[in-house]
């Protein structure tokens, strides 16, 4: 009787292991949908309905003549080169607001009295929008790259600034008198507990300002520009290549999502002891 136990067990642990498995298994499936089925649904949507004629083709081309599209375009290298001109002008103008936007929110938002004293001329600044000051960097700095590179600076640049400003004023003051407590003086306080409760809101800055930049640099390329992602899809417009078109627009949606998923893996790892950021 003894022999038939190890038997038993086994005949009725994998059972229950293939249980767990499949539940599992459908547990992720029905959060995959849930996520992305309203998403699936409007390709499918899309591709169905300029199929078969209901949404004009020459205007809005099937989905799988778009992805062809890219395909073709990736692979023979004829975005390859826009790509990489437009990742390097919204890199260089979004590291230089966070370079710059960082430590200066940091800095304005412990001293209050300059924080409120540049406020108005910053808040002046935002509102402004930065396609309305083209022009002025254009008659500055020429139509070069430097013009480009700099409207687009100008408009990361304050979704950042204020956000780790805003970051910095919210820090619980409970947290700043404990450690006053214990001895800690203030370049361990700005240091241990500024820095450390201020990274949450300076990643929604951070974020906000990825999405500008590229907006801002699709608005510089088309507007003066012979080579980048905006000025393809302004180029295929022009010669009515609209797969090509909605391709290098597929482009631009797929670099955002990507600098938005960094940025949102790298919240994680340094918010750890934040529960909202997991």
């Amino acid at each position: 009787m003894s022999m038939l136990y190890p038997s038993t067990g086994t005949a009725v642990s994998r059972p229950r292991t293939a249980a767990k498995t499949a539940a599992l298994w459908s547990k992720r499936s029905l959060n995959f949908f849930a996520r992305y089925g309203l998403l699936m649904l409007f390709f499918a949507g899309w591709q169905v309905a300029s199929s078969v004629g209901w949404l004009n083709p020459a205007v809005i081309p099937p989905l799988d003549k778009v992805v062809l599209a890219l395909w073709n375009g990736v692979h023979s290298g004829a975005l390859l080169g826009d790509i990489s001109i437009s990742l390097q002008r919204a890199g260089l103008a979004f590291f230089s607001a966070v370079i710059i936007g960082i430590p200066l929110g940091l800095f304005m938002g412990q001293i209050r009295p300059i924080e409120r004293a540049l406020d108005p001329i910053l808040q002046l600044f935002r509102q402004t929008s930065a396609l309305a000051l083209y022009p002025v960097f254009i008659l500055l700095f020429g139509l070069g790259e430097t013009s480009k590179v700099f409207v687009i600076f100008w408009a990361a640049l304050f979704p950042v600034l204020l956000s780790t400003i805003s970051g910095v004023k919210q820090v619980d003051g409970k947290l700043l008198e404990m450690a006053r407590t214990f001895g800690a003086g203030e370049l361990t306080l700005f240091r241990r507990v500024i820095v450390p409760a201020s990274i949450p809101g300076i990643f929604v800055g951070l974020r906000l300002s990825a999405t500008t930049a590229l907006l801002l640099l699709i608005a510089a390329e088309m507007i003066g520009a012979n080579r980048g992602i905006g000025f393809q899809v302004m180029n295929a417009q022009y010669n009515f290549q609209i797969p090509l078109m909605f391709a290098a627009i597929f482009l631009l949606a797929l670099a955002g999502l990507l600098a938005n998923s960094i940025l949102v893996f790298l919240q994680r790892r340094l918010c750890r002891w934040n529960p909202r950021d997991q």
